[in-house]
């Protein structure tokens, strides 16, 4: 009848309390309508504490110590495992019918980044846990502002699953990292900081840069990209005080990190705090367009880059002087003279730095890979 405290032993079956009664019941010789009358309980209560379809309540345990001499705490222990276990199988069998929903999410890559346990063949309740949601019904009601923030934009070519599982990752990122409540005074001071910090070495910069952020209520997320997202860079507010940065390294280049650092920034400034804000290709809404904007000239103000253009050539000595100049990494002065067809791409691409991943973090990846 003891139940050993820290037992892993799970069956694939649930015994109801009722079934140690009824052994009770045969040892002793006694019938079920003599203990109800013992109890002072109706037979059909008795009936159907043995076949498991009623909970032992408090005043029936004291009632069965009573007549059989085995502790209340016993059989309101007896019940209540039994109820968890049946509970657990019932589960078991909604896991089953939700395969299907786990089909639709990156699960082997979401193992590989450590994102979830490695429960072997266990993918419905890993994803489950991995998102804070009991059901994929209780997944699409909560993901919801997801859906319609994918639908309302350009970033079509994305996969819902797969973005909302990238998303999440964020959210959890954003959860551990301890934020001042958001002062957008500070944050523009931070953005000031931070833009020095792009002619430093990617894995000293992105430290650095979410230490600053943080500072100012916003938490920044260098989350790697899964196989469908295609999505650079996202912004949302996770509560009043509170917003995200994330950004997935996606192309690869310094220059397209630090920009769409600077567009999400933008949004922060800019925008709503009920919008969800997806960066991909070819958007062209009056919000992304206007963060374009501010982020470029954030970058290299307007009336210096008409100056350069016009007293300078467009080599990579007088680029790497402008950058040195403004303060800022030369691939991002590469980068913006290319994007404005002042460049093409095979010229002085070299000044800009390639970026990876190492153990989850960016890092600068050696010039010949």
């Amino acid at each position: 009848m003891n139940e050993t405290k820290n037992s892993q032993f799970n069956p694939n079956y649930a015994v109801p309390p009722g079934a140690v009664l009824q052994e009770w019941l045969e040892e002793h010789g006694m019938s079920q309508t003599e203990i109800a009358e013992r109890m002072s309980r109706p037979i059909k209560t008795v009936n159907e504490i043995i076949k498991g379809k009623t909970t032992i309540t408090q005043e029936t345990a004291l009632q069965l110590e009573a007549v059989t001499g085995t502790p209340a705490s016993f059989w309101n222990n007896a019940d209540r495992i039994y109820q968890e276990r049946s509970a657990r199988l019932e589960q078991q069998e909604r896991f089953k019918s939700w395969e299907s929903w786990a089909r639709l999410f990156p699960f082997k890559d979401m193992l590989r980044l450590g994102w979830v346990a490695p429960v072997p063949n266990a993918p419905v309740p890993a994803l489950l846990r991995y998102f804070g949601v009991a059901s994929p019904k209780a997944w699409n009601s909560h993901y919801g502002h997801v859906q319609v923030s994918y639908r309302q934009s350009q970033a079509f070519t994305s996969d819902l699953a797969h973005l909302a599982a990238w998303l999440r990752r964020g959210e959890l990122q954003a959860q551990e990292t301890r934020c001042a409540e958001f002062n957008k005074n500070t944050f523009r001071a931070a953005l000031c900081d931070v833009k020095a910090l792009t002619r430093s070495p990617i894995a000293e910069a992105c430290p650095k840069v979410a230490t600053l952020c943080s500072n100012a209520g916003v938490a920044v997320a260098f989350v790697p990209e899964l196989p469908r997202t295609r999505v650079c860079g996202a912004t949302r507010w996770l509560s009043p005080t509170k917003a995200i940065i994330q950004l997935s390294l996606r192309y690869k280049t310094d220059d397209q990190l630090w920009f769409t650092f600077f567009h999400e920034a933008a949004h922060i400034l800019l925008h709503s705090k009920k919008s969800i804000f997806l960066e991909s290709d070819d958007q062209t809404t009056p919000e992304e367009t206007e963060a374009n904007t501010w982020a470029a000239d954030f970058l290299i103000p307007p009336d210096q880059l008409a100056a350069f253009l016009r007293t300078e050539s467009l080599t990579r000595a007088a680029i790497s002087r402008f950058a040195q100049q403004l303060a800022i990494a030369p691939g991002i002065v590469a980068g913006r003279l290319q994007h404005d067809d002042h460049l093409t791409f095979a010229r002085c691409g070299d000044l800009k730095r390639r970026i990876g991943w190492h153990e989850g973090l960016p890092i600068e990846k050696p010039a010949a890979s």
